[in-house]
Formats: structure tokens, sequence, C-alpha cells
């Protein structure tokens, strides 16, 4: 089998248990990967801000990539590359979002924005990426800045349409995925999770045939065709299982840090 030489791992679902925290075990196979000599980065459609509270226990020192790799940020949050979605394509976004009922969250370089404090996840979403939102009546000022927008709903099916119906409008104009089964991201057209893993490779002189990838939602998907091993979370659903090369324990399990040692092993050092 091929030697690992990067990992690169989602973070929530896969890195994170579900009430977001990183376990020991699974810091500690962190740990063992750079004393391997193995790279390890994290992706996630997160914020950069949501992210910053992971480098320091990871130490991290190869750049992650929030807004589902469409950002590429170094340790300290600064920007590395960074793309917006064509104000024509938010605006679209917009509207269809409002067709199927979901609240709309609109995300700059530095800013989580909302219309409807009282949304079903706001709080959630607060927990998760350590931040407050800005409450705005009007998004109109800022869609010439949106690093990403997402929808969120409750109605699982009817966001699974709403994906859809946004990827028919968008076409190749933004990228539509749903990160979680509440949260459907749009963001800048042309950049996924896959291209991350390449520039990633690019930047460290290594095939992608020797990355691997771990996720479990079908933004990951992006990085598991490019990767030359991905492993699905044993939470994901199936389609993102059938998608990939390998399949661990779910992220209540510790499923990250046991295909953490898993890849170890594969290396000979486990």
């Amino acid at each position: 089998m091929t030697q690992i030489s990067l990992v690169v791992s989602d973070v929530d679902g896969t890195l994170l248990t579900k009430d977001k925290t990183l376990t020991e075990r699974a810091r500690g196979a962190v740990q063992r990967l750079h004393q391997a000599g193995i790279g390890f980065t994290i992706t996630s459609s997160r914020p950069a801000i949501g992210m910053r509270f992971l480098i320091e226990p990871l130490a991290l020192w190869l750049p992650v990539s929030p807004f589902n790799g469409s950002s590429i940020v170094d340790p300290e949050m600064r920007p590395v590359e960074q793309h917006l979605i064509p104000a024509r394509a938010a605006e679209r976004s917009l509207q269809i979002l409002r067709e199927f009922g979901a609240d709309i969250w609109l995300f700059t370089t530095d800013k989580w924005l909302i219309d409807n404090p009282s949304g079903s996840y706001v709080a959630h979403e607060q927990h998760t990426i350590r931040a407050d939102p800005t409450i705005v009546s009007d998004f109109s000022p800022y869609l010439s800045s949106a690093c990403k927008i997402v929808g969120a709903s409750a109605d699982a099916a009817g966001l699974a349409a709403c994906e859809k119906a946004m990827q028919e409008a968008l076409g190749s104009e933004a990228t539509a995925v749903r990160s979680q089964t509440y949260y459907l991201d749009v963001t800048p057209p042309g950049f996924d999770k896959g291209t991350f893993v390449e520039a990633m490779a690019k930047r460290l002189g290594i095939a992608t045939g020797a990355v691997a990838t771990i996720g479990d939602m079908q933004n990951d998907l992006a990085m598991f065709r490019v990767s030359g091993t991905s492993i699905a979370m044993g939470n994901a659903a199936d389609n993102v299982k059938d998608q990939a090369t390998h399949v661990t324990a779910s992220n209540e399990q510790d499923g990250f840090a046991e295909a953490m040692e898993m890849i170890l092993k594969w290396n000979g050092v486990g």
C-alpha cells in the first residue's frame, strides 16, 4: 500500500464528537502522526474563526481550509488564498433559500450575519464556532463579500430538495452542498475540499495518491475523489461510505483516532 504522507481531516462529525469535543485519543493520534513525519491538516465548512481553537491542541503547522475549501489560511489565521461567491450567485442563493423556508446566514471573512436571531440552529452554531452573529435586516450590502452562504433548516428532506434546486439554478456559478443534514452551504465556484487537497499536495511536493482524507458528509466527497485513501466515519450516510476506500467507527466511538492508528500501521509505525 502507498505510504501516507499527508492526512486531511474534516472537523464536525469526524475529528470532533457530537458535543464538539476533541478527545484525548484523537489529540494523541495526531501527535503520533507528527512524530512519524506524516503531515496533518483540517478542512471544514466552518469559518476560519471557528477553526482557531484546534490549532494549539493539534500543534497544526500546515495551512488549514475553512469555508469548504474555498479559503486557505495559515495557523495564525492569516489568509493564504481566498475566494468569494459572485454577487449575482449570492443573490440568487438567497432567493432559493427563502423559497424553501430555510434560515439564511451569510459569512464574510470575519463576520457571521443573520436576519433571524431566533432561528433553530443559531445557538448551536454559536457553540460550534465559538463566535456570536451580527444581526442585519438586509443582506444586500454584503453580497459582494460573501465567503459562504448557509441555509439552515430542521427539514432534512426539504433541504435535500433545496440542495438539488440550488445546484440546478447556480450551475457553475457557485458550489452548493450540504455539510450537515441541516446545513446547505453555498461557496465560491471551482473550489472545494478536493481543490484544497490538491493545493496541499502541491505545496508539499507529494502525489495526491499519498494523501489520506477522512470525513462524514456530502461535502467531503470532493476530497475523497482526489485522494489515494479515503476514510468515511461510521456515522456517515451510506452513500458517503460507498465512495470511501475504508470505513472507521463513528465520531462517538473515537473513529477518527482509530483511523489515524490504522494509517500509522500502514506506514509501519503503528
